[in-house]
């Protein structure tokens, strides 16, 4: 506790005080509705008015202290001056209450809820040195220097504090000292702490949540570890402005760059709604620490803060400027580092961004951030609703611009010097090459869900879905079963417009299960069917003859992944056994009826070759045949008819001659012709 020396205890030189001493003999303040009054005899000279407060003072004791009230006094040039109006003062009518009681002697207890405020209050009035020893600038800042920037609870509370100071506190470096006093304490190794804090709400209470004085030789305190976060609850109650400093300074302090993602993680959710986990609902500060600030920050939490009752829209305004500035705020203090924060969060945050109307440079900034570490997104975070006017329901714009970022990425850090290097750590990490895999199969369930908007158009869908390299696919089970579902959706398209939508599988690497599934549905256009016959086809022919071609060569280091047909049954679930069997005898079903079309087109085939000959060899004889010699054929026909009459009317039973004479007679008259 500071108190200023009374007027009283002062040489004053050659002036004489003695009866201005006696005039402000007092025994306190007393208030009277909104008017302040000194509990002496001596009637006021001055009344000073702050806001709606009126101060009923005497012009001596502020005059000797405040160099403010002394160049008014003297710019005026009114020496019976009784009214002065100081609406700009900082602090407000708590600050100059606490000051005039400084003037007048009155004994001031400096708390961390009243130290800024009067300091700026006392700095406005020019209460300086020059005037009197020991004036209140000197004291204010003897003890936010020796007291507050020492103490973890006191440096939180001043900055907090501060809110309502601008630009005063900036100016005098209150904001940038606690700021660095708090980046110092937080990179303080946990070992060493021994002060107390709030800490996480989602880990157990290692300290008072009132910040009550707590000694440091606890022993209860001594045996608990301190865990790296412990400072992220107690800063996430200042404003963003002020985070921004502490984490600035944090960042200089050489703090790693895992735990400063997870500060910024944590002060999202507690200032942002749909940041919000299951566990952050309590987004207030701790009772203790905001009863001692009530007085100088109306600040009542995050969640108040962006889902209070819109009672009309100029509130509605200022909640959603407030909540822009966060965002933008939070997208510029991410850590460059990729993984320093989630992917997760950096969808919810970009999803917030576009609903808010962020600056276009952050948000490219933060899908960016996406993209290098797209690998990592789920499918309920890519499920971003369209916030402008767009045909789709679901952004699909933004997920491609996402996925482009992600391959650039791939492209940028393969083509770099480092690239043996890189590949070395995310093998190490389980990523690498397999992160076009999972994005694949992401970007094909993302196809499938969003494929059931009547609203998506067929090159949207088209577009994303050819986006990824064809090496990223090694099956396409989860791109043919999006295609499905927007066939389904959209019964409407023409045969052109589906046979388009499915150039972008590749049949060749569709699982048994889904060309059993596409030869049956009628969605598909008829060459698509077909193509996936032929391509099952082919495997089973390559299949059969690599089989056949380790058998002639009777290679001795092929070995078979078992070692017979009932070992592989044994070791296969009964569910698959019955599927495989009924898709294998789907398939020799399907080859028989293959070879019995082959067949029958073979046969017709013959048949329509055997008419064309015959044709041709009549159309030949028509041409070379005259009009005398299809005369003498007449007539030979003619004849020959006759005489079979004839021998029809002798014997029954003709003699082996004159068989035989029959059988020469046309031949004679056929030679006799030609």
């Amino acid at each position: 506790m500071w108190e200023s020396e009374s007027v009283g205890d002062r040489d004053y030189g050659n002036r004489d005080f003695s009866l201005s001493k006696q005039s402000v003999k007092n025994d306190g303040f007393e208030l009277k509705g909104n008017s302040w009054y000194v509990a002496t005899d001596i009637p006021s000279d001055l009344l000073v008015q702050v806001g709606d407060v009126n101060f009923h003072l005497h012009k001596y004791p502020l005059l000797s202290r405040s160099g403010k009230m002394n160049r008014i006094m003297y710019e005026l040039r009114d020496p019976d001056l009784s009214k002065m109006v100081l609406d700009d003062l900082p602090g407000g009518p708590e600050a100059f209450e606490l000051a005039a009681k400084f003037c007048y002697g009155i004994s001031v207890d400096l708390t961390a809820a009243n130290i800024s405020g009067l300091r700026c209050a006392a700095e406005f009035l020019e209460m300086t040195e020059d005037l009197e020893e020991g004036n209140l600038i000197f004291k204010t800042e003897a003890f936010l220097s020796y007291v507050v920037l020492s103490s973890w609870r006191d440096s939180i509370l001043v900055l907090k504090s501060c809110e309502k100071l601008s630009p005063w506190a900036e100016n005098l470096q209150i904001v940038r000292r606690c700021s660095e006093s708090i980046a110092w304490k937080a990179c303080a190794n946990p070992k060493g702490i021994r002060w107390p804090y709030t800490g996480s709400k989602l880990a157990p209470k290692v300290s008072s949540p009132n910040w009550s004085d707590v000694k440091d030789s606890s022993p209860s305190r001594n045996q608990l570890q301190v865990p790296p976060d412990w400072w992220f609850e107690d800063a996430s109650i200042l404003r963003i402005d002020h985070y921004v400093k502490v984490i600035t300074a944090v960042k200089v302090k050489g703090m790693r760059y895992e735990l400063l993602g997870a500060a910024i993680m944590h002060y999202a959710a507690k200032w942002l709604p749909i940041m919000i986990s299951e566990h952050g609902s309590g987004l207030t500060a701790d009772e203790g620490s905001s009863s001692s600030i009530s007085s100088g920050s109306s600040w009542k939490g995050g969640l108040h803060l962006i889902v209070a009752g819109t009672k009309d829209n100029e509130s509605s305004a200022v909640q959603a400027k407030d909540q822009r500035m966060i965002i933008e705020s939070v997208i510029s203090i991410i850590p460059p580092q990729k993984d320093s924060v989630t992917c997760s969060f950096l969808l919810r945050l970009l999803r917030m961004a576009n609903m808010s109307k962020v600056a276009p440079a952050l948000v490219t900034e933060l899908e960016k951030r996406v993209g290098m570490q797209f690998e990592q997104a789920t499918l309920a975070d890519l499920l971003i609703p369209s916030y402008n006017k767009s045909e789709s329901m679901y952004d699909v714009d933004l997920v491609q611009r996402l996925l482009e970022h992600f391959l650039v990425q791939e492209q940028t850090e393969m083509s770099s010097p480092s690239h043996q290097s890189f590949i070395e750590k995310h093998y190490e990490r389980g990523t690498g090459p397999n992160a076009k895999m999972r994005v694949a199969k992401l970007v094909d369930s993302y196809l499938t869900e969003v494929s059931r908007d009547r609203s998506l158009s067929l090159t949207k869908f088209q577009v994303l879905a050819e986006a990824l390299p064809e090496s990223a696919r090694t099956c396409d089970d989860g791109l043919y079963r999006a295609i499905d579902s927007y066939l389904k959706a959209h019964p409407t398209l023409s045969e052109h417009e589906r046979k388009r939508l499915c150039r972008v599988m590749d049949c060749q690497k569709l699982s048994i299960d889904a060309c059993m599934h596409a030869a049956q549905n009628e969605r598909l256009p008829l060459r698509v069917v077909v193509q996936v016959l032929f391509s099952e086809q082919v495997k089973i022919s390559n299949a059969l003859a690599n089989n056949a071609l380790n058998e002639a060569r009777g290679d001795t280091n092929y070995q078979p992944m078992v070692p017979n047909r009932k070992t592989l049954l044994e070791g296969t679930p009964q569910s698959f056994q019955k599927g495989w069997a009924a898709a294998k005898k789907d398939i020799n079903t399907v080859k028989f009826e293959l070879e019995s079309v082959k067949a029958k087109y073979l046969d017709l085939q013959n048949s329509m070759e055997n008419l064309q000959r015959q044709f041709d060899k009549m159309t030949s004889r028509q041409k070379h045949t005259s009009a005398w010699s299809s005369g003498w054929k007449k007539l030979g026909k003619l004849t020959k008819t006759t005489m079979f009459e004839n021998q029809n009317t002798g014997p029954e039973t003709p003699t082996a001659g004159g068989a035989e004479q029959t059988r020469k007679i046309p031949r004679r008259w056929r030679n006799s012709i030609s």
